[in-house]
């Protein structure tokens, strides 16, 4: 009897043990911080119209943020894309032109033609991924994916991104702002 009394007692422990690690635990508890919009960003999975006036070669062809971050563009090779905005990379292709004595005077221009989609997870009706639109919000996203399902914590919603090169992942309401590339779980609740 005494040895089941002695199982019993480890059991406990090694429960409430169980318990107090996974208290512990990440889960995007946390208010997301807000992001200042400093404009669109590029990142992979961007697509963009680059137009350099006076150069052929250069016009209605779309490039694609590759997954290194990095554009390959007819006499430039591989130019750094992700974490500018298109006016910062407008003038890191000028400077280019310039500085391999391309083009005199060029004028550069830099199109988002295709902006990342962001993904939707967990209770909603449709989930998957879809293309974003300026000026999105959570709820407008959660419709787009075909509203919540009567399982879905609809208080309980968590974004994760990339902010300045880092993924943040917290809590947001109806009314934040969806980005491009975001992630978003919609939690469930238990009763």
């Amino acid at each position: 009897m005494g040895r089941y009394r002695c199982l019993a007692r480890h059991l406990a422990v090694a429960c409430l043990a169980a318990a107090f690690l996974a208290s512990c635990a990440t889960t995007g508890g946390e208010r997301l911080p807000p992001v200042a919009d400093q404009g669109y960003t590029l990142d992979s999975g961007d697509k963009l119209r680059i137009q350099v006036y006076g150069l052929d070669g250069y016009g209605e062809t779309t490039y694609l943020v590759g997954s290194d971050g990095t554009l390959s563009l007819p006499l430039l090779d591989r130019v750094p894309a992700a974490g500018k905005t298109p006016d910062e990379l407008e003038r890191d292709i000028r400077q280019l032109l310039l500085d391999r004595q391309i083009l005199n005077q060029p004028y550069v221009d830099v199109e988002p033609v295709a902006l990342r989609p962001f993904h939707i997870l967990g209770e909603v009706n449709k989930p998957g991924e879809y293309e974003y639109r300026p000026g999105m919000t959570v709820l407008t996203a959660v419709s787009i994916a075909g509203g919540f399902t009567y399982r879905a914590k609809e208080s309980e919603v968590i974004i994760s991104r990339r902010v300045d090169g880092r993924a943040v992942t917290g809590k947001v309401t109806a009314t934040d702002p969806v980005r491009p590339g975001d992630q978003i779980q919609v939690t469930e609740r238990w009763f």
